[in-house]
């Protein structure tokens, strides 16, 4: 032991760029507060006094999840307010599925070296997808930890609670044969199998963030468009009843996620009767990817699927393209072992 002094600095933490960080993440945060949101950014637990009326038996529904690499896409391209929206409406999307309405939104922000201007820029992306469903960013937590992430890496995470009276959660039960799929658009990957992108766009395609793709857009513009948000289109139908089951269409894709919505005796037959986005379809011609993977990889265009009574089928695809949804009869429930065939 010598006579040399050390600070909090010196082992890569840099407590003032923490709280400039802190300083510029307020504004953001509070434009997404309600009068239920009790405690201010900066308490040692976020406070919620959700208003209960109208709920009979509420049931509080929440979820966890992260960006993935795909934050690596947005440290290439140096473009930081997509993936908290991206974060936020995946978890939105998650909780919809049981028929919940977003209450509050807790994110946790890690990096290497702390960047302030970056930082608030991700939690003005977060900020802004929480105002758009009424969501409240009510904390979060960001950590500087040199020895974890590489300079510029920063990985995100993200808590969300939701709430849903008891009779009007959506379990998929109440699915039968002779029900109607209807997929709901993607635009693009949204958060999902960006590890194999990745290597194909920018190993095997040797393309960088600012590359054109023969299709128009640019690498970055196109692996970083946000991942869309459905509760806006799809809750006015679950206030009328009209949905039976819904599956979110993250990692796993079509067959990894519809298959958690089915009832035991009930399978679902898909037909590709939608256009694949062209991102899809030059990504396998990149790498040759095997169809199965491609469709256990990524959505394949395919964010969101609602079952539905054969019945209310054409009205509940009227009112999502009302809404503003691409909206395609993708397949039917079926008598049999439950799973997912395309």
């Amino acid at each position: 032991m010598g006579d040399e002094s050390f600070t909090y600095r010196d082992a890569g933490v840099d407590i003032d760029a923490g709280e400039r960080a802190v300083s510029l993440m307020k504004a953001h945060v509070r434009a997404t507060y309600t009068p239920a949101v009790l405690a201010d950014l900066g308490t040692f637990g976020a406070m919620y006094a959700p208003d209960l009326t109208g709920f009979t038996t509420p049931v509080l529904v929440s979820s966890a999840d992260g960006v993935g690499t795909k934050v690596k896409v947005a440290v290439a391209a140096d473009r930081h307010d997509t993936v908290g929206q991206d974060l936020v409406n995946h978890c939105v999307n998650d909780i919809l599925v049981q028929g919940a309405r977003a209450l509050f939104f807790m994110d946790y922000y890690a990096v290497g070296a702390l960047d302030p201007l970056i930082a608030a820029s991700v939690v003005e992306g977060l900020a802004r997808a929480c105002k758009a469903v009424g969501c409240s960013l009510i904390g979060g937590e960001t950590a500087e930890m040199p020895d974890l992430y590489a300079p510029g890496d920063y990985d995100l995470a993200g808590f969300i609670v939701g709430i849903v009276d008891r009779d009007k959660i959506i379990t998929g039960a109440n699915i039968r044969p002779g029900d109607v799929v209807l997929g709901l658009a993607s635009n693009g990957l949204h958060t999902n199998g960006y590890s194999l992108a990745r290597k194909l766009v920018f190993e095997v395609a040797g393309l960088t963030v600012d590359s054109v793709l023969p299709f128009g857009p640019t690498v970055a513009d196109a692996l970083l468009r946000v991942h869309r948000c459905y509760a806006p289109s799809v809750h006015p139908l679950l206030a009328d009843g009209l949905v039976q089951g819904m599956a979110h269409i993250t990692g796993g894709g079509l067959p990894g996620n519809l298959v958690r919505s089915l009832p035991e005796g009930c399978r679902a037959a898909l037909q590709v009767s939608w256009p694949v986005p062209e991102i899809f379809t030059w990504l396998q011609g990149v790498g040759n990817v095997p169809r199965d993977d491609m469709f256990r990889t990524f959505n394949m265009g395919i964010g969101y699927t609602l079952m539905v009574r054969p019945a209310d089928a054409d009205a509940v695809l009227a009112r999502l393209t009302d809404a503003g949804e691409q909206v395609w009869r993708i397949g039917t429930i079926e008598a049999g072992t439950r799973g997912v065939s395309i």
